[in-house]
């Protein structure tokens, strides 16, 4: 069943801009740029589940010299936010610059069925732009013998694209192949490195053993679960630290794996011509990270070292995700439309933003609404369903033998206040209202308070003018909630997982009906 991805008055809303951003568009196709030698490679690494969790962030619990060389010799933004904390929905906002709300790709893993999306006229997914302008482009590990896992490719592998994940229709000629090596001569490429980051450790024992083989492999040594510091709502459990110890390796195999890339672009002549953009879909996967909109969820690295940038310079102005295509495209003379949302925040006429904006939808079964404004000190969140809990029913985070273990513990009522209060309430405040920057694990919510009584309306009132600015459509209906459920569930192989996701899908059902 085909839907628009976007409400009526959305399509009106944008249709002017559309108008003349398909005329540039005729434009490109009519006079493709032809191969030019100078024009700058565009290189993104993107790492799958993982936070700002570097030493050149400030985590002394392990050294990434790698991603710290890539800082040290660029420019480093200390306050990048990603405008939805799980991966489709950021990929799809990513690849096109635009909110993943105002396109119609913000429930996560949307329109790969018999529901379909597809994208506003005028929205062009960023590697058509990157084509139409002669450049190559590709997808993949960025290393010919290593895959996204930084494993040993199989044959039924070696020659696959990485990650795309996007919510909406889409032609897979848009990439040329999965490594810059199958451009013409003199070509100039977009090259999207996919590495599998934080989802290495996996969500279970025989996943953490296997990782844990790669680890030693590869580095010889792990982290020790023992030593690894804990934000203050988790417990000091031996599954938690082992799990949290895993992450962090995840870490260092993430750098290792771009310390490979980059010595293979020295080596083969292209390091000075490439502009190397590094970043992650959205934070750690955990109880309060990804798909939450907390800084655990949201906060991500955004690194840039290449042609035009100033080594060793510093930027703690609010960004959103959304940029990295516009800067992207300006970085390689190729016009940004006019309908794009991200700004190239590397112009020189660029005004640094007043707040940055994030949304959850529905992930997987479990439906959601939440939506955050974050200023310079303040970080507002608006739960639009707060009389269900934070941990709700869903197939994907019940896998995870953390959140498993967690429920154990509340089971046991041995959790203690914090992580009952953050983690297993059965309800959420209507408005959350943290100093994010005194408060980095946002535990003190001061909606309630008096004397931020004036930050709370200024917070309420510019969500509000997001949402409407942006068109914000919300919530899916019933109809198309019982498609995306049927999609997903006959996508579904393991019988035990389907009737879980069925389940859980009844319970929501259920409270959609009773307005809760």
């Amino acid at each position: 069943m085909q839907y628009s991805s976007v409400p009526q008055f959305q399509r009106h809303a944008i249709k002017p801009l559309a108008h003349f951003a398909c005329a540039i568009l005729l434009a490109l196709i009519g006079f493709a740029t032809p191969i030019e030698a100078g024009r700058p490679n565009i290189l993104w690494v993107v790492v799958d589940d993982m936070s700002a969790n570097f030493s050149c962030y400030g985590d002394s619990s392990i050294q990434t010299p790698n991603v710290d060389s890539l800082a040290r010799n660029g420019l480093r933004f200390d306050r990048a936010y990603a405008t939805s904390p799980v991966c489709s929905t950021f990929r799809s906002s990513l690849i096109t610059g635009m909110y993943q709300t105002t396109i119609g790709a913000h429930h996560h893993r949307s329109g790969r069925g018999k529901h379909r999306i597809t994208l506003p006229a005028g929205v062009v997914p960023l590697p058509k732009l990157f084509q139409q302008a002669g450049y190559y482009t590709c997808m993949g590990s960025g290393l010919k013998d290593l895959d996204y896992r930084s494993q040993i490719p199989t044959k039924s592998r070696s020659g696959a694209l990485g990650k795309s994940d996007y919510n909406f229709t889409w032609d897979r000629a848009i990439f040329d192949g999965n490594d810059w090596s199958g451009r013409e001569a003199e070509q100039p490429f977009f090259m999207q490195i996919q590495l599998h980051g934080g989802k290495l450790r996996g969500a279970s024992e025989s996943s953490y053993t296997k990782f844990e083989h790669q680890v030693a492999e590869t580095l010889g040594a792990s982290t020790n679960p023992s030593s690894v510091q804990l934000p203050p709502h988790y417990p000091e459990d031996a599954i938690i630290q082992r799990d949290w110890a895993n992450y962090l390796d995840s870490v260092l195999i993430t750098d290792w794996h771009l310390g490979k890339v980059m010595q293979r672009l020295q080596e083969e002549g292209l390091r000075e011509n490439t502009l190397v953009i590094f970043f992650t879909d959205h934070g750690i996967s955990h109880a309060r990270g990804k798909q939450f909109l907390y800084d655990e969820g949201t906060h991500i690295p955004l690194i840039l070292s290449g042609p035009g940038i100033v080594a060793g310079t510093l930027r703690d102005d609010l960004v959103e995700h959304i940029d990295i295509a516009a800067l992207s495209l300006a970085a390689a003379s190729i016009p940004v439309p006019v309908v794009m949302q991200g700004q190239n925040i590397l112009s020189k006429t660029y005004r640094h933003r007043e707040f940055a904006f994030a949304a959850r939808d529905r992930c997987g079964e479990a439906d959601d609404r939440i939506r955050s404004a974050r200023s310079d000190k303040f970080l507002y969140v608006r739960n639009f369903y707060p009389s269900r809990p934070h941990l709700m029913p869903s197939t994907y985070k019940d896998g995870k033998l953390i959140i498993q273990r967690l429920r154990e513990l509340h089971q046991a009522g041995t959790l203690d206040s914090l992580a009952e209060r953050l983690l297993f309430s059965p309800t959420r405040p209507n408005e959350e209202l943290y100093l994010y920057q005194q408060d980095p694990w946002q535990l003190t919510n001061l909606a309630n308070s008096a004397n931020y009584l004036p930050e709370l309306k200024r917070h309420r009132n510019a969500l509000k003018q997001w949402i409407r600015r942006t068109a914000d459509p919300g919530a899916e209906s019933d109809e198309i909630y019982m498609l995306e459920v049927q999609d997903q569930m006959s996508s579904t192989k393991n019988a035990a997982t389907r009737e879980q996701f069925r389940k859980n899908s009844e319970i929501y059902q259920t409270w959609r009906a009773e307005g809760k």
